[in-house]
């Protein structure tokens, strides 16, 4: 039986260059077989963070155009975690334009939980097939233009390391 998510971890985020912060801080600590279900409206950051995830972990800066029409992008980098030379593979998809979660059987994502680290934006079309170990990062209009609200929820082994990440300093 998966664990409980706890209460989400709040974090306000004064611009995109604090969106990328945060996406480099979770990039570092993530590792083979970890899911990262970014929720949201349109324009509320998905894509601004999953760059920066991406180019966090890139050796140099990457393009990394949204998949919004190809729904699935692959990158493979160093794993820094290991010390090792292997890649690591690394999943974006966007599930925007998917109307039904049988869509997504073609994608390779059963693959990709595996073995690769994956960044999902609207997860939600999933149906409930998320893995039960995952991030969810929830991203909300900020009080001003250019903030955001990130709310982390960690489920199975994030619960954990979303705390030792967070130094285990919980609000919200």
């Amino acid at each position: 039986m998966a664990e409980e998510a706890r209460a989400p971890i709040m974090v306000e985020l004064a611009d995109e260059s604090a969106t990328a912060a945060l996406a480099a801080k979770l990039a570092a600590a993530a590792r083979p077989g970890d899911v990262f279900a970014l929720k949201g409206a349109l324009g509320s950051g998905k894509t601004v963070f999953a760059r920066a995830f991406i180019n966090a972990r890139a050796a140099a800066p990457e393009e990394v155009p949204s998949p919004t029409f190809t729904l699935v992008q692959a990158y493979a980098f160093p794993d820094p975690l290991s010390g090792s030379d292997g890649a690591v593979p690394v999943y974006h998809f966007d599930l925007f334009r998917i109307t039904d979660a049988a869509e997504t059987r073609e994608l390779g994502m059963e693959d990709a939980f595996a073995d690769g680290i994956s960044l999902i934006e609207w997860p939600e079309k999933l149906n409930g097939r998320l893995p039960d170990d995952r991030l969810e990062i929830i991203l909300d209009q900020g009080p001003t233009p250019d903030s955001r609200r990130a709310r982390l929820v960690g489920h199975g082994s994030w619960r954990r390391r979303l705390d030792a990440i967070a130094g285990n300093k919980r609000r919200g």
